[in-house]
Order: structure tokens, then sequence, then C-alpha cells
């Protein structure tokens, strides 16, 4: 069976990414941020999302996950603080922003991505965070930016990593179910 787990990092919205993955026919299953990448794996996903989350990754006492969940060999997907774990776990850098975006706002798709396969270059997305990317990790490319940050979206392509700044999975991103279905159909092949 396809499965695809999701890291709970303390996002009011992890139930609502869970019900987004069930809404593209695929079983979704929220574990503990502290799960270890062993556990993981044995629970065989698909892929894993990273939910975002209250913290900043350099508080202290800020939730860390297993970093080997990485090298499971699956597609991952980091939303909001998942996306910024992602880019410090890989060499990149996090900073507090110069605004914090919160609300909606738009995004640009840069480049060629299957997490925006189909959709058009402009979107209306949902935000909520001051943290940002300030240098992008190792073997990442910008697929995605907004008016306050050059990267809003990333991606490892032979890795099969992304991450999102803005959050897909509620309402408020009206395309944002099909950047979900994209990942979990798209990328995870289920």
């Amino acid at each position: 069976m396809d499965k695809i787990v999701i890291l709970d990092f303390g996002s009011q919205y992890t139930q609502v990414i869970a019900r987004r993955v069930r809404e593209c026919a695929v079983y979704s299953e929220i574990v503990p941020f502290h799960l270890s990448a062993k556990k993981i794996a044995a629970m065989s996903p698909s892929g894993l999302i990273l939910s975002g989350g209250p913290a900043s990754i350099y508080a202290r006492g800020a939730p860390m996950p297993d970093f080997k969940i990485f090298d499971l060999g699956v597609p991952v997907l980091g939303i909001c603080y998942g996306l910024q774990l992602m880019a410090h776990f890989s060499k990149g850098a996090v900073a507090r922003g110069a605004k914090r975006e919160y609300g909606q706002g738009s995004f640009f798709v840069k480049g060629r991505s299957d997490l925006f396969a189909g959709l058009p270059e402009e979107l209306l997305v949902w935000n909520s965070h001051g943290d940002k990317i300030t240098r992008l990790p190792n073997g990442f490319h910008a697929i995605g930016t907004t008016d306050n940050s050059e990267f809003a979206a990333i991606e490892h392509r032979t890795k099969h990593l992304f991450g999102l700044q803005f959050h897909p999975e509620v309402a408020h991103t009206p395309r944002g179910k099909a950047i979900v279905a994209n990942f979990v159909h798209g990328v995870c092949k289920c």
C-alpha cells in the first residue's frame, strides 16, 4: 500500500496536510518529528512530508528530526519549518527575514519542476513565517520566489527533495491541492 508519512513539528496545519494527501486517495500517517529514521524506514513510506511549526530552527530546544531521514531514498517535501530544516541540514543558511510574511501573497514559479506541473507561473499562496532561506543548500536550486524571498521553493533533483516556504495544504492557497497531488502522484508515484 502506498503511504505518505508526515512528520509533525507542531504546525497548526498538520492535520490539514494529512487530509490533503487523503484527498489524493493516498493513505497518510502522522508521526512525531523525533521518530527514528529506522522506524520510519520500517513503515515503507512512498514519501515524507515535514510539517511547518512555530519554532525557529536556531531557537534553543527547536524540534530536530533524525537527519538520516534524508538518506532513506524516498522523496521529501518540507513545508515552511520543514523547508528550513532541510536547508539547514544541507548546509544552506536560514535567517530572520527583514519582514515577516503572513497572509496571502504572490508566488512565482521559476523554471520547471514536477511539483508545479500543469500550474501557472504565478500562484496565490498562504504564508506564515518570519525566517527564510538566505543561502541555497548544497545541490539545491530555486524553483520559486516571492517578493520577500528568492528561495521560496527549492528542489534537489537527484535526491527528490523539495521545500516550500508557503503552505500548500490550506484553502487559502487555491492551487495547493494540485501541488500536494503533484508531490504524491507525480514525484512519489503513489
